[in-house]
This record gives C-alpha cells, structure tokens and sequence, in this order.
C-alpha cells in the first residue's frame, strides 16, 4: 500500500518528509482544488527532501477545457518537472462532453517520458466513469486518483470499488478526497485500492469576525498546511496493511 501526501508548500513538504512520508502530490492554492506550483519549489522537494514528487500541472482553477494557449503551457510545465527530477506529474483533460479527452491526454504521457503520469480528479465529473476508466488507461496513465465521483472517497467506495475491479490491475486506482487516519482502513478494505492520497493538513492563525475590519478576508490572516503528526499517523497506519 502506497501512501501519497498531497502538499501545497515547501513547509508543508519538509512537514510530510517529518512525518515519515517519502512521496508528495506538489500543488499551490489547494484550497482552490490546487494548481501548479514554482519551479523552485519542485526543485527543492526533488533535489533537497529528496521526496518522490509528483507535480500537479493546473494553469488555472475552474474546468478541465483547456485552449491551445493554456495546453502549450502545460506542455511547457511537464518539461520543466522533466528536467527537475520529478518522478510524475498530475493532470486531467476533458472534452465538451466531459469525457477524458484522449488527444491531450496521449500526448501528455507521450512528453513525459519515463515520468508516471496521474490522471487526477477531473475524473470524477466525466459522464460515465466506467467507460472513461478505458479511455485513461487506453492514454496509458500510470494511475487515477478518484474520489469514486463523489465529494469524498468514503461516500464514494461503492464507485471505487467497481473501478478496482474493472481495470483489474491494468491501472492502479488511488483513492483520495476526506481520507484521514479514521476512515483509510476502511475505504482500502471495502474498495480494494492500491494507494491513498490525503492532505494530513490543519488551519495554521485564526479568523473570526472580530477580524474583518483590520484583515479584510479570512486569506489574509489564515491558511492552510500539512501537519507532520498527522501524517505520522496515516504513515504508521498504512505499514500495517
């Protein structure tokens, strides 16, 4: 069983490396569903925590319809982790008909060379995740991390556990989205996947009304970052499985 901390900052980085984890999801503005973050940044998790780092390739939030420009830059950004020892990147593509889009997904796993590629949780909105599950692994993605398409892994492990069953180890299929050291056990029994994906995170400040005035919005006082005890928690956990 594999675990994956996914990480929105060097501190949150060196906090998962604390904690016992060797393999992060690298991503900026998690609270915004993630997007990509600096160069720096990846360089220090690759070459400094020495961190199986798997890089989140967003350009933006909002939906997975990308434009030519916007793709040209991914294309650009899967280089650059290429070159920064980056063992994988994360990306999702869908078409108008929010189905997996096979052209840009193809030629992402083309570029990433010896890189594992994830298809991340733009899965979990496509139309009919059966029949998408084939179109990602036709694309030839090491992996999904999927929520089993709904909000959160546990509502959706009867999802999960017909993925697993379906691509029958032709793909693996990560589960992530609400996992913590209460529920993993069961969602890895109950679905039967081969990895799990949680952010371990807690709210580093505070915010309350009384702040309003002087802070002006809750962004400029609080945020969010990966907590080392926690993921010593879910670490211990999984090495018993």
């Amino acid at each position: 069983m594999d675990l994956e901390i996914c990480v929105n900052s060097i501190q949150s980085a060196y906090n998962a490396k604390a904690g016992g984890a060797t393999r992060i999801e690298l991503c900026q503005a998690l609270e915004q569903g993630g997007t990509t973050p600096s160069y720096s940044t990846i360089e220090y998790c690759t070459n400094e925590l020495k961190l199986r780092t798997y890089v989140l390739i967003r350009p933006r939030t909002g939906n997975f319809i990308y434009n030519s420009l916007e793709f040209d830059n991914i294309r650009r950004e899967v280089i650059v982790c290429r070159q920064l020892g980056a063992t994988g990147v994360v990306v999702g593509f869908l078409d108008n008909n929010l189905d997996v889009d096979i052209s840009k997904t193809k030629e992402i796993v083309d570029l990433a060379g010896e890189m594992e590629v994830t298809f991340h949780r733009a899965f979990d909105i496509c139309n009919n995740p059966m029949q998408n599950l084939e179109r990602v692994i036709d694309c030839g993605c090491s992996r999904i991390l999927t929520s089993g398409c709904k909000a959160t892994a546990y509502q959706g492990m009867d999802m999960l556990k017909k993925l697993v069953g379906q691509a029958n180890g032709r793909i693996k299929i990560m589960a992530g989205s609400g996992i913590n050291a209460d529920n993993a056990i069961e969602i890895i029994n109950t679905t039967g996947v081969s990895e799990v994906h949680a952010s371990c995170k807690h709210v580093v400040g505070n915010w309350n009304e009384t702040d309003a005035e002087h802070f002006l919005d809750p962004s400029n006082s609080i945020y969010s970052e990966t907590d080392s005890n926690e993921v010593r928690r879910m670490s211990t956990l999984i090495t018993q499985i």
